[in-house]
């Protein structure tokens, strides 16, 4: 019998490395997780409570509006209160039509920020479009400052547009509106990078974004980006949506190009649902990450999806607890269990497949399914550790995986 070989993920695309406040992008570097907020600037409380809960979900960079005055000299009371508060994470300024006078006017928001970023589409319009792009990244210069240079087809350059469409239509085989829409967007970030380099910005202090909102244009669009360029690319399907389609679509869209080998850092843009909570959006990037098995942020908890021999809901309450319990404690648990991040629960319903899975994992429980005897047996690292009974299955369950996680990732081993 001949076996087929196994497809793992390509190569990761050789790209150019930028340091974003002590944080590396590209060249080789894991993938980054970033987000951003969604309060008003200005409002510095509000901000600074976001921007920390973003960082404790996981956030290694975050992005944060500056759109007028008030929010411009906000800017450096945010950046202060957070370095007082023990949060070193890179603020990164989105500025959008007036964003060469906001930071020539406000030089602490300019030192402030650890990057720019900066849409062509709506930097400027006509003569000023250049001019006022070139502003901005003289600044960045002026401040050692990297500059993500975000196109958005949403407010793709009308100009450059309408060009590509009417030598398209004196072509004697003409492309697609949506192939012209496409090549439009990847020639807007790679003019605006070739304009920012012959400013003097260095092309260690350039990355690049392309956003669309359908999953096949953000495909063809990255792998044809990636292929004209050797940038740094910050990834991220645009106006995703709300809920299960939002993941989906972005999980969708950004895991393709992620085993494509291509990307440096992403976005998983979710709409929150009303008074939601914003630092889904960092978990679904992190979740993307780690089941591709490009990174490790938090323990694996596998369980069972249940069926008719699991009727009893305990072991779903369990896996959310445990879930729950442990993506809660990561923020500490980082500095002091080194490597925990690796570590695999999992939390079976019936006899099935329960033993099997558990000694896989870690640290595993099967417990019993309808019919089953009320027992439920414990494995650690391959072999059976006991056999838990009685109406506290779960709170004994709990007690020995932070047992076991003292044991085997505590400092004082």
């Amino acid at each position: 019998m001949t076996i087929s070989p196994f497809v793992d993920p390509q190569t990761r695309r050789s790209s150019v490395a930028v340091d974003v406040g002590g944080v590396l992008v590209g060249g080789g570097a894991p993938v980054v997780v970033q987000s951003m907020t969604n309060t008003d600037t200005a409002d510095v409380d509000a901000t600074v409570a976001q921007v920390a809960a973003l960082h404790r979900a996981g956030s290694e960079i975050v992005r944060i509006t500056v759109d007028r005055d008030e929010s411009a000299a906000a800017v450096p009371k945010i950046r202060d209160r957070l370095e007082r508060l023990g949060l070193d994470i890179p603020l990164i300024g989105d500025f959008h039509y007036i964003g060469h006078t906001l930071l020539a006017d406000h030089p602490a928001c300019a030192e402030a920020l650890a990057k720019y970023r900066i849409n062509p589409g709506n930097v400027g319009f006509k003569d000023k479009k250049d001019r006022q792009f070139i502003e901005i990244i003289e600044m960045a210069i002026r401040y050692s400052k990297p500059v993500r240079i975000g196109v958005n087809w949403g407010s793709l350059d009308q100009v450059l547009l309408t060009r590509l469409m009417d030598e398209n239509a004196a072509n004697g085989s003409p492309l697609s509106a949506r192939d012209i829409t496409r090549e439009a967007i990847i020639q807007s970030a790679l003019h605006s990078a070739a304009l920012a380099e012959e400013t003097g910005l260095a092309r260690n202090r350039i990355i690049l974004s392309a956003k669309v909102s359908q999953v096949q244009d953000l495909i063809a669009v990255y792998s044809e980006l990636a292929r004209r360029s050797d940038h740094a690319l910050h990834l991220g399907l645009t106006e995703a949506g709300m809920g299960s389609k939002g993941i989906v679509a972005s999980a969708a869209a950004m895991g393709i190009i992620l085993q494509a080998g291509i990307g440096d850092t992403i976005r998983v843009s979710l709409t929150p649902e009303p008074g939601g909570d914003r630092s889904r959006e960092v978990i679904v990037a992190q979740e993307l990450l780690q089941v591709m098995g490009f990174r490790q942020f938090v323990p694996v908890v596998a369980a069972c999806p249940g069926c008719g021999r699991t009727t009893s809901t305990v072991f779903q309450q369990l896996a959310r607890t445990i879930e729950d319990d442990l993506r809660r404690n990561m923020p500490l648990w980082r500095d002091k269990y080194p490597g925990v991040e690796g570590l695999q629960v999992a939390v079976m319903g019936c006899i099935v497949n329960g033993p099997g899975e558990s000694k896989h994992a870690d640290i595993g429980i099967s417990l019993p399914g309808t019919g089953e005897s009320p027992a439920a047996p414990v494995f650690i690292d391959g072999k059976k550790a006991g056999t838990l009974r009685g109406p506290k299955i779960a709170e004994d369950f709990q007690v020995m995986v932070a047992d076991y996680i003292e044991k085997r990732f505590g400092k004082g081993e």
